[in-house]
């Protein structure tokens, strides 16, 4: 290597002082970083490790598997648990097809018109509505139209059968809560598919919508599922929206239908914490140990099958 070789590399380097004040300014930023990773991190833990620590002492078998006998929430927890666990299927099983269906139609047959740039604004826009504006959609909507609908013209009965707060309204409701969270993985999953797929099976002579059904979801299952994974999350812990369409204060057997309500973990646990008078910290913790505890199972169960899925992928 030549004199000026080594004057230029040096000169694209920079001089020993300026290496390390980049060096110190690296350390910084770095510093900061994790500094900020503490502060999110060390809350979160701190609150999981209080709950565990007042909770797990309330955790028995009686507490899991009998209904409450009073409504001072003694006796156990166990139809809001089964309540609880209806709800988020209920609702992936409402959201989900909706949600692939609209990021399918965005993504691979709508183009880039103006319609559909107001429709992706529209989908922003509602990831960002306050839950209780959704709840009070859901009672207006759901419940008193659709339900009340139901009721007057087609069961020509007075009595509420649809038109009350139920089951199948929480999941309509917690459905459109999600909606956008499920549209916008699906999305990119969708995006992330390589074109050459695409171009591969169109041009063996499979139609728009065989290449949509048998090449590009099979191939985006994995995001699909991540998807699906957070809503399950943001549906599990949803209060203001089921207490007003589907969720029961005191109800201790299991609901008989679609059209009856239920007993859910996040508004017992809310009732208990603002309704019952003088509740003991150990209840509390051990309401919101077992939803903490399902909604890690079920997450859980979702991450094994995505992994299993993504596992698959050959490319």
């Amino acid at each position: 290597m030549s004199l000026d070789t080594r004057a230029m590399g040096r000169a694209q380097l920079g001089s020993p002082r300026t290496i390390s004040a980049n060096v110190r300014k690296q350390r910084i930023a770095f510093g900061c970083l994790y500094a900020v990773l503490a502060m999110v991190v060390l809350p979160i833990a701190w609150l999981f490790a209080y709950i565990i620590y007042h909770g797990y002492r309330q955790i028995s078998w009686d507490f899991l598997r009998l209904p409450p006998t009073a409504v001072d929430a003694a006796g156990g927890i166990f139809p809001a648990i089964v309540g609880t666990f209806y709800l988020m299927l209920g609702t992936i099983a409402v959201a989900l097809p909706l949600g692939v269906g609209g990021a399918v139609y965005l993504t691979e047959y709508a183009g880039r018109s103006r319609l559909v740039r107001l429709i992706r604004l529209a989908i922003v826009n509602l990831a960002g509505v306050p839950s209780i504006v959704h709840g009070l959609f859901g009672l207006g909507f759901f419940v008193l139209f659709v339900g009340g609908g139901i009721d007057r013209f087609i069961l020509h009965t007075q009595r509420p059968v649809w038109g009350q707060p139920c089951l199948l309204w929480g999941f309509c409701t917690l459905a459109v809560v999600i909606l956008p969270i499920i549209i916008t993985a699906t999305e990119e999953a969708l995006l992330s598919v390589p074109r050459s797929f695409r171009e591969a099976s169109l041009g063996l002579g499979a139609t728009k919508w065989q290449t949509v059904r048998r090449v590009v979801l099979p191939t985006a299952l994995p995001g699909i599922l991540t998807g699906a994974i957070l809503g399950i999350g943001r549906a599990a812990g949803e209060t203001a929206p089921v207490m007003i369409t589907c969720a029961a204060s005191f109800k201790p057997f299991l609901p008989s239908g679609l059209n009856d309500s239920a007993m859910l973990l996040p508004y017992h646990l809310y009732f208990v914490v603002t309704q019952v008078p003088n509740p003991s910290l150990q209840l509390q913790a051990g309401i919101a140990l077992v939803l903490v505890a399902l909604v890690f199972f079920i997450n859980v169960s979702a991450v094994v099958l995505r992994t299993r899925e993504h596992r698959r992928r050959k490319w």
